[in-house]
């Protein structure tokens, strides 16, 4: 093992938006060129049983930074509806939501790991989306731990590519040449595969979200690279809207369609994005003392927001379960995942480890040299990174919910229950990926240890109904804890 370096060692959580399990070729994929992340899985570990933190965006984010799973943490979906009586009237409603939806925000007290990081000497940047504070919640980056931050906060908004505006920290910068833009409507693209973008006065001077912000992680970690840093590269492709400024090496590829095309050449541009980063951990001579983790925020995708289902025929990148984004069968949280670090993560190494996005947290503060928070659901997976897997601590179970529907992973068992009042199903996690074949019946012993897991493992929140809860009980505790949930934050 080579001597411990004379600082502490710089990490970045690389997640990209909605990546299918084989969009890789480290993963299987034939067609789409990533080189340089395959390179991470060549140079480093890849993971087969990693798990998102929720099958959607936001609630997945919040796991992630908090510790904490689905039945702890603090936003548990994307949104929520209002219910009438909660509403304030106070100011104008957001022309897209009609006031009748609230996201959720990180609150006073939530601990996050780029507070325990910048408590631990590290400079903290977040570049991409957040997707955890509209408005002016308290859930914003630079409250919760972020000296830099530039991208997104309403995970909506980043549904566009070329976006009215951006965030840097707790300012909006405006993009006027991009008014009139339609992320809805398909765009054109000329012959030599460049964008004709809907919609705008001019196609002169427009700005490619992915390119902006990407650009200025790279400008901040080139600032931030003589001191320990922590960079979150929180990256939006190839979630929709399917918008890329050129096709390249795909302009003239036999594809189905022209989905197809932005598809790929949407995930290869990420690629070069990080291409780049590994060129300039080099240049400043920080390569080996930089832990880097690439992910996706949720399992399979391509049938939900793109509704393209030809794109798995092409791709096969689905993986072999059942489920999708949305749902808490294991396709909607299973992840392509790997991690890198020179000189002491194993070249082309391979862990099936069962563990989740909560498990990072206590994993950046054992390698900060920091104790994490008391109360949190994850352990950390250093052991296994540096080749120590006798010494990893395992977890009883995993589990999330997400409207009426809640999952274990338990051993290597998958619970599945639609509905608190349904009955639990029973899978083989890795004999039956598929879910074909339910042994809820043929094991009544664990069975019934997992309803008290279920019941256990979920903490009731003000702010989301519980599993199976109505809504009119919902709006009592919340009437009786005197919530009211503002109909105003979506503006930003």
């Amino acid at each position: 093992m080579p001597e411990e370096p004379s600082r502490k060692p710089n990490i970045v959580w690389i997640m990209a938006d909605d990546l299918s399990w084989g969009d890789l070729g480290c993963y299987g994929q034939q067609k789409i060129k990533t080189p340089n992340i395959d390179r991470l899985a060549e140079e480093g570990m890849r993971f087969t049983q990693c798990h998102s933190g929720s099958t959607v965006c936001a609630p997945s984010r919040s796991s992630l930074m908090q510790g904490l799973h689905q039945g702890h943490a603090t936003v548990r979906n994307n949104s929520t509806p209002v219910p009438e009586w909660s509403k304030h009237r106070e100011g104008p409603d957001d022309p897209l939501y009609g006031g009748c939806s609230y996201r959720h925000s990180l609150q006073p007290g939530d601990r996050t790991v780029a507070q325990v990081l910048k408590d631990a000497g590290y400079a903290t940047g977040l570049f991409g989306k957040w997707g955890l504070a509209v408005g002016d919640q308290p859930g914003q980056p630079n409250i919760m731990g972020f000296d830099e931050f530039g991208g997104y906060l309403n995970q909506r908004k980043a549904h566009t590519y070329y976006p009215e505006y951006l965030w840097h920290n707790r300012e909006t910068i405006h993009y006027s040449q991009h008014r009139g833009h339609n992320h809805r409507a398909p765009n054109e693209y000329d012959e030599q595969g460049r964008i004709i973008v809907n919609g705008v006065a001019s196609q002169d001077d427009l700005r490619y979200s992915f390119d902006v912000y990407g650009d200025a992680a790279l400008d901040w970690i080139g600032r931030n690279a003589d001191a320990p840093f922590f960079a979150y590269l929180a990256y939006t492709p190839p979630h929709g809207a399917l918008e890329v400024p050129e096709l390249g090496e795909y302009t003239n590829a036999d594809f189905p369609t022209i989905t197809h095309k932005i598809w790929a050449a949407m995930i290869t541009r990420m690629d070069e994005n990080i291409g780049r980063l590994l060129d300039l951990l080099k240049e400043r001579g920080v390569d080996d003392n930089t832990l880097i983790f690439f992910t996706s925020d949720n399992g399979y995708s391509a049938s939900g927001y793109v509704k393209d289902p030809s794109l798995n025929d092409f791709f096969r990148h689905a993986g072999p379960w059942k489920g999708e984004k949305g749902n808490l069968y294991q396709g909607g949280l299973r992840v392509p995942t790997l991690a890198r670090w020179p000189g002491r993560i194993a070249h082309e190494s391979e862990s099936d480890l069962v563990w989740a996005f909560w498990d990072f947290l206590p994993t950046a503060a054992e390698v900060a040299g920091v104790a994490p928070p008391a109360e949190i659901d994850g352990v950390s997976i250093l052991p296994t990174l540096l080749g120590r897997a006798d010494e990893q601590q395992q977890h009883d179970y995993l589990y999330w919910e997400h409207r009426d529907e809640q999952a274990l992973r338990l051993g290597d068992w998958y619970v599945h229950r639609t509905h608190p009042e349904q009955p639990i199903e029973l899978y083989h996690a890795l004999d039956d990926p598929a879910q074909a074949n339910d042994l809820a019946t043929e094991k009544p012993e664990i069975a019934s240890r997992v309803e008290d897991i279920l019941r256990e493992a979920h903490t009731p929140s003000l702010y989301v109904r519980s599993p199976g809860e109505s809504s009119e009980s919902w709006e009592e505790r919340m009437r009786a804890a005197g919530v009211h949930l503002p109909n105003n934050v979506n503006v930003w």
